[in-house]
């Protein structure tokens, strides 16, 4: 009998991918090939100086056995993906905002965490740090549009890497209430369902529920602690939309409420995701 393993991070960067084409190919992005390049080189180069220097290999930087390590180290496949996350949600006039936001997206998975847990998502962290520290950087929620299949596309392949991740209630509990607060607040204002249901096709929000909302390492460990904070996002994503008029109300929502997921760790104790998981054992050929 063999043992299988397998990285659920594959399963996410190829379905941010096939996204990140469909978005170019199919919606007609102003995305560059050379903003997409930028991105994924500077969030790979940061993950790599951290890496090396944490193994204490910064000296040997041109050894063999340093590049080795770190490409066995796994890492690189959470820079990427947090490249990809900023691909198709960061938007900027200038280069250098997207070296910016990527740059410290990756710094803030390695200085700011406590007890081996990320304060905040990294890709949402650098997203906040171009919005806050440039006048150069914007969210475009309508680039996806509010097109059925599409939708339909995302949860499909959503569940899937949600399935193999665990974190699927995360997204079900958001989803759930942002939904249903929105309803309900249509209906005391007198508006048809429709308006709330074109609201909730929109891409930009499932990709945010779906990948960015469920990162294993950045919220929390518990069930219990996941459902509570989930449910405090929703609400305070509308919040911040509806009566503070914040198109970027998601991204704030999470950047503001991610740092409880230690103090809900320490209240809701469980065990600590570990990105490589053992599958049932297989027969030998």
């Amino acid at each position: 009998m063999t043992i299988a393993h397998r990285d659920a991070r594959d399963y996410q960067i190829i379905f941010l991918c096939s996204f990140l084409s469909l978005g170019i190919l199919a919606r007609d992005w102003s995305l560059t090939p050379l903003a997409i390049a930028v991105i994924l080189t500077t969030t790979l180069v940061v993950q790599c100086l951290f890496t090396i220097n944490q193994q204490g290999n910064f000296g040997r930087w041109f050894s063999w056995h340093t590049w080795q390590s770190f490409w066995g180290h796994q890492g690189w496949k959470s820079a990427l993906i947090t490249g990809l996350g900023l691909c198709l949600l960061l938007r900027a006039n200038h280069l250098s905002t997207l070296v910016l936001a990527a740059a410290l997206a990756i710094a803030s998975k390695f200085l700011l965490q406590a007890w081996g847990k990320h304060w905040f998502n990294p890709a949402n962290f650098g997203i906040i740090a171009a919005l806050t520290l440039t006048g150069d950087a914007w969210v475009s929620p309508g680039q996806w549009g509010t097109t059925l299949w599409l939708g339909a596309m995302f949860l499909a392949a959503g569940g899937l890497v949600l399935g193999r991740v665990g974190r699927w209630d995360t997204s079900v509990m958001f989803l759930a209430v942002y939904a249903g607060l929105d309803l309900l607040r249509n209906a005391w204002l007198g508006w048809p369902a429709e308006v709330s249901f074109h609201h909730l096709e929109n891409g930009s929000l499932l990709v945010f529920a779906l990948f960015m909302l469920t990162d294993p390492r950045s919220i929390p460990n518990g069930r219990p602690g996941r459902l509570i904070w989930a449910t405090a996002i929703a609400i305070v994503s509308l919040i911040l939309q509806y009566y503070f008029y914040l198109p970027t109300a998601l991204f704030w929502a999470l950047f503001l409420l991610s740092p409880l997921t230690v103090l809900l760790d320490r209240q809701f104790p469980a065990a600590r995701f570990q990105w490589w998981q053992k599958a049932k054992p297989v027969p030998s050929n």
